[in-house]
């Protein structure tokens, strides 16, 4: 688990990247095979069930680099499955510190990744695995992308769908992918620091967290302000209901630092920058219009895979959020089923009135915020899966206790 996450630098600098996550999903499986009575939480038959409808609808590929790019997908759903069985499981190796702990970390290494790209915005990095592909594969962009890493993700292209100056991505292919995945982390931080107010590590990241704010807000990810918008309120309202002061105080000093970090810095001059030079938000809600009415076509299997735009220019159709990916791949029943899966996630982790519960909710909805807008294979699904597995888990042990000690008579 460690090893997966703290290592994930130099899967990227090799040119795995995401591949590394289905890799060491087959080493957790290993381990899995010599553990007794492997479980599952009730309601994961849902999950199981977008699994199955997922690789059905493979049928309907018909081009052999988008069956390897089915594939390619497929095999990160099967990892952030696995990532799932093995965290709930391994409830004595992998303590609730331990995991946050290592997903702090990860954290740490996105806000680094965020500054090298700050501090060299055009740096290209030819990775080993351009190496070892032929020059055929290279010139898929997708491959290419992989094979040489760019620390930035950026467009000047004036005609392009989004013209944009360099803006972070590191360690990811892009930059929503580094925006998900540090909204999705804020939380477990958060947590994580008030289990180590008492360390050295707590005051560390007291410093380290105003300090994120400067790649988080120069990626211009308006997608993940408004994922930590929801989730600051969410948090401040469940904390006054439970009248936790200590909380309350937490999202507002977050929120003054924040604001703090807005005033300093160019962002809100980009942020308008960029809505008056580009149309990527009329073009965006068309591809959503277009990938809506072709999945009417096709509304059982769907397609598959997503597939070109009508309208050139364009990103291909079932693109630009995984809400779309789901519906134009995999026809509405895959949708429901992968939506139901959040939702069932959200409202059995809301039952929790612990710390851990409420981070692990937390990020379940945030991730139920930003599935319509960024795509979250990869780092940001395992994330998710981590999440509801520790919130399912501890919430699971403590029924457990409660029913052992009704049975032995305890007032539990």
């Amino acid at each position: 688990m460690a090893v997966a996450f703290i290592g994930y630098p130099l899967w990227w600098s090799l040119g795995f990247g995401d591949m590394a996550w289905p890799a060491f999903a087959l080493i957790m499986v290993m381990a899995l095979s010599r553990t007794k009575n492997v479980r599952a939480p009730r309601g994961f038959g849902l999950w199981l069930l977008f699994m199955l409808w997922t690789l059905c609808t493979v049928a309907q590929v018909h081009e052999p680099g988008r069956i390897a790019g089915f594939f390619f997908r497929y095999g990160l759903y099967v990892g952030a499955t696995v990532f799932f069985i093995y965290v709930y499981n391994a409830r004595r190796t992998l303590t609730a510190r331990r995991i946050l702990g290592i997903l702090t970390a990860f954290w740490l290494i996105v806000v680094a990744g965020g500054y090298a790209g700050i501090a060299f915005p055009v740096l290209e990095i030819r990775t080993a695995l351009s190496f070892l592909l032929p020059d055929s594969l290279l010139g898929n962009n997708l491959i290419h992308e992989m094979a040489f890493r760019g620390l930035t993700q950026f467009n000047p292209d004036p005609d392009a769908f989004v013209v944009s100056a360099p803006r972070p991505s590191a360690p990811f292919l892009y930059t929503n992918s580094w925006g998900n995945a540090y909204s999705l982390l804020i939380p477990v931080v958060l947590a994580y620091m008030s289990m180590v107010r008492r360390e050295k590590k707590f005051w560390f990241l007291v410093l380290i967290l105003p300090v994120s704010f400067v790649p988080a807000f120069l990626t211009l990810n308006r997608g993940m302000f408004l994922g930590l918008g929801v989730a600051l309120i969410y948090v401040a309202v469940r904390a006054a209901l439970a009248g936790n002061t200590r909380i309350i105080l937490s999202v507002a000093a977050i929120a003054i630092a924040a604001g703090i970090a807005v005033s300093a810095l160019p962002v809100m001059e980009r942020l308008d920058q960029r809505t008056e030079n580009v149309s990527s938000i009329e073009t965006r809600a068309d591809l959503y219009v277009e990938t809506f009415e072709r999945t009417l076509e096709s509304p059982v299997f769907g397609y598959g895979a997503p597939r070109p735009s009508e309208n050139p220019g364009a990103p291909s159709a079932g693109t630009q959020g995984h809400v779309w990916i789901v519906m134009f791949s995999h026809g509405f029943p895959g949708l429901a089923l992968f939506m139901g899966w959040l939702l069932w996630l959200f409202l059995k982790t809301i039952r929790r009135r612990d710390l851990v519960g409420l981070v692990c909710n937390t990020v379940i909805l945030i991730s139920l915020v930003e599935v319509f807008y960024y795509g979250v294979l990869g780092a940001g699904l395992v994330i998710i899966m981590t999440a509801g597995a520790l919130g399912l888990r501890e919430q699971e042990s403590q029924s457990d206790i409660v029913r052992e000690g009704a049975d032995k008579g305890v007032d539990a």
